[in-house]
């Protein structure tokens, strides 16, 4: 039996011109957290999809039940359907939403034409303690809604099962391992501050993308949740860059 979709977390599609992006919300959170960017690329022509990973915007125990390769699954189901109609597709990934975005473009190099990772999440030593907590916890605090921006939210979960951090933990040993193979042209934003996720983690991520073609681009007004914050507007201009050919490419007929 399917659980109730949270309202405002539901998916989102377009089916507009030869361009299209794909977008990918972080863990616990939702696709609220990204549907103005969705919205806007639609309205501009742009094919659009933006999924709710299985688990998501649902309820904890909807998520304590569900494993990594859904996760995959599903933002591959989202991917196939932008390539059967488009040309180009840019990979827009948020926090966990980036890993899951890297693993895709490391795996299917032919189908993405650019990443951008917003705030990405692949490294936290925090990680190296769960299989002790698993023994004394079922859930961990939540950490959603990390905004410099007041009254927004990106329906994130008030807590953590950890049954789901042990697959998020199993799913990033794979995704780092998938950022030398990476060779897409790739945008890393960093925001000024961060409450959930080490610190460190953009220019990690930055350094051992293999993209020849790679920018690590500062967002300071804005907190984890980049999409949703200050600096939202100028992110969401520079992924739109990331459809300009290669040199030697042709162009992409206009969109539709």
């Amino acid at each position: 039996m399917s659980e109730r979709v949270l309202a405002g977390a539901e998916p989102f599609g377009a089916d507009g011109g030869p361009e299209g992006v794909l977008l990918v919300h972080g863990f616990t959170g939702s696709p609220a957290s990204l549907r103005p960017f969705a919205a806007h690329y639609a309205a501009l022509g742009l094919s659009v999809r933006l999924p709710r990973l299985p688990g998501h915007g649902t309820s904890p125990a909807d998520l304590a039940r569900r494993t990594w390769p859904e996760w995959v699954a599903e933002v591959d189901r989202a991917l196939d359907e932008l390539r059967a109609r488009c040309a180009r597709v840019v990979v827009v990934g948020q926090s966990f939403g980036a890993a899951l975005a890297v693993h895709l473009a490391a795996g299917r190099p032919g189908d993405v034409h650019g990443l951008a990772l917003l705030s990405p999440y692949l490294y936290d030593p925090r990680l190296l303690a769960l299989p002790l907590l698993r023994h004394v916890r079922r859930a961990a605090r939540g950490v959603g809604d990390d905004v410099a921006r007041p009254g927004v939210t990106e329906l994130a979960y008030p807590e953590i099962p950890v049954p789901a951090l042990l697959q998020v933990a199993a799913f990033l040993r794979i995704a780092r391992a998938d950022l030398p193979r990476v060779r897409t042209p790739a945008l890393v934003f960093r925001p000024g501050a961060d409450h959930v996720i080490p610190r460190s983690n953009p220019r990690r991520v930055f350094r051992a993308l293999g993209s020849a073609r790679k920018e690590l681009i500062d967002c300071p007004r804005s907190y984890h949740v980049i999409s949703l914050d200050h600096d939202a507007e100028m992110v969401r201009d520079r992924v739109l860059q990331l459809f300009a050919p290669l040199p030697g490419e042709p162009r992409t007929p206009g969109r539709g």
